[in-house]
């Protein structure tokens, strides 16, 4: 049994510690557990527990109740599980070093969560949206070249914005990382593969002249390495001159890369590979979205299916 008492805050501030130095997790996902637990903290501290180990399941079930609740804010099933989370995580640190006697949120359940399908556009919209980024000027033709190629790998925007030049291993592959610094090989196709040369030798000299020397692929319009923000604008604008009447964010190139592979009868588990997905599981969830297709060409093609 724990004989020594310690306040909440000093075992949040531990866990941050251990998270950032022992785990080595970014410090945008640091000061995410940071402020879930800052809002638990408060709410333990309005019912005046500031200890740690007077913490208890029944203060862990209220707070879950009280974030799908609260008057000021009530939160979706899907933040709450997040915060759930990282309360979870707190207190089994809690326990691990010591801190504490038990986990008080070993029986905390986050929310089930609907099972929401990844939103891919049409081909037909997709080429619209490539369509209105071409263009013989310097700006279009490095827009034009960073949504092709997005659309040719299915990477995620921090994978294509931290590209260098090097990374361009051959005519037709470029080496990406992913999560976890982990580095996977990906075939280019032939437009993203002609986008790109028209980039190369016609615009990023003159770019690369405006600003400090970089080895980063995509560029400002100031020299610099190309933000993931500027690219989301760049891909917003080109939706609204392509007149498609759906928002697109850059994770919709990567949904639409998968989604339109498997409707072409791509396996999965290359898809898998492509995308970077740890587990096939992950990428099979855009399998559903192609049901409909499979549903529609079943429908059309088979003598007795109507």
């Amino acid at each position: 049994m724990t004989t020594t008492r310690h306040s909440l805050a000093d075992g949040i501030g531990r866990y941050l510690r251990h998270v950032t130095i022992e785990r080595g997790l970014s410090a945008n996902t640091v000061q995410a557990y940071r402020r879930d637990l800052d809002v638990y903290a408060t709410f333990l501290a309005e019912r005046t527990v500031t200890d740690a180990t007077d913490v208890t399941s029944a203060h862990v079930a209220e707070f879950a109740t009280w974030l799908r609740t609260r008057p000021e804010r009530p939160l979706s099933a899907s933040s709450t599980a997040r915060m759930l989370s990282s309360v979870r995580n707190l207190h089994r640190f809690l326990l691990d070093e010591g801190m504490t006697a038990t986990d008080a949120a070993t029986d905390a359940r986050p929310p089930k969560l609907g099972m929401r399908l990844p939103k891919a556009i049409s081909i037909e919209q997709m080429e619209s949206v490539l369509r209105a980024t071409e263009g013989d000027d310097i700006r279009s033709l490095r827009d034009h070249a960073l949504l092709e190629l997005l659309y040719a790998t299915g990477a995620r925007i921090s994978e294509i914005v931290s590209l260098n030049v090097d990374d361009l291993v051959d005519d037709d592959v470029v080496r990406l990382t992913g999560k976890g610094n982990k580095q996977r090989i990906v075939p280019v196709g032939s437009f993203a593969r002609e986008a790109l040369g028209a980039y190369l030798v016609r615009a990023r000299p003159t770019l690369s002249a405006t600003g400090r020397s970089t080895p980063a692929l995509f560029l400002g319009m100031r020299g610099d390495r190309l933000s993931r923000q500027n690219a989301w604008l760049i891909i917003r604008s080109a939706a609204e001159r392509a007149d498609l009447g759906v928002t697109i964010s850059p994770h919709t190139f990567r949904h639409s890369f998968a989604t339109h592979l498997l409707a072409g009868g791509a396996d999965v588990r290359v898809v898998q590979e492509l995308l970077g997905h740890s587990s096939v599981a992950t990428t099979q969830i855009y399998t559903l979205v192609t049901a409909d297709t499979l549903r529609d060409m079943y429908t059309t093609a088979h003598p007795r299916a109507r």
